[in-house]
């Protein structure tokens, strides 16, 4: 179990312990797509990382965890469990009955339509932490974001076990969307986002075998 006491840094020694079963391979034109089943296949590594978050958010205090379709539904429910919280599934549109959805939102693989949650899942002042497994440009944590405002809630900040800082504040002549920017301009500069891991520290390639496919579908 990890210290309920300690406070976790992201990047920190664990983190780089955890940065070796995040291997990253070629990925449709993606040079580094970052796989979280490296993790999932190893019990104690994923463990030690459900006990990390729920470590830091016993400490901060929250209501209830929305995960995002999909990946955050794979690590919402375990934290969830070790906190004695509900979990909310936040899903693609046409997923469940009764539901608000947000608006549609870009991402680094382009336009997406917005996010839905059960109408009466997040009540008016529940403290919310949003989770999935990477942040890169925002896109899809901004439309989880304004989808627990429009219920009311409150977001007491968006977790991912990976963040890719290169997109925070990217010069502008490099050509890469601003999370910095994003936030800014859709108003919800004020919720924090944390990542454990770090691309500073996720060096783990692949060792792709000699029949590898890159066979996955667009994002």
């Amino acid at each position: 179990m990890a210290d309920e006491h300690k406070s976790y840094e992201q990047d920190g020694p664990e983190a780089k312990e955890i940065a070796k079963y995040l291997p990253y391979y070629p990925f449709k034109g993606i040079p580094r797509f970052y796989d979280i089943g490296g993790f999932l296949a190893a019990p104690h590594v994923f463990q030690q990382i459900v006990d990390i978050f729920a470590s830091r958010y016993a400490a901060i205090g929250i209501d209830s965890i929305a995960g995002l379709d999909a990946r955050g539904f794979v690590l919402g429910p375990p934290i969830a469990l070790a906190l004695k919280k509900p979990f909310i599934m936040m899903r693609k549109e046409g997923k469940m009955p009764n539901t608000l959805k947000s608006q549609d939102y870009n991402t680094e693989y382009g336009q997406r339509s917005g996010l839905t949650v059960q109408r009466g899942r997040i009540k008016e002042g529940d403290r919310v932490l949003i989770i999935d497994d990477l942040v890169a440009t925002g896109g899809t944590l901004s439309s989880a974001i304004n989808l627990v405002r429009a219920c009311g809630g409150h977001v007491v900040e968006c977790a991912c076990v990976v963040e890719l800082k290169m997109f925070i504040d990217p010069p502008s002549e490099s050509g890469l969307p601003s999370r910095t920017k994003l936030f800014k301009d859709l108003e919800i500069a004020d919720v924090p986002v944390w990542g454990l891991v770090s691309e500073n520290v996720l060096c783990n390639e692949a060792n792709l075998p000699h029949d590898y496919v890159d066979d996955g579908e667009e994002h």
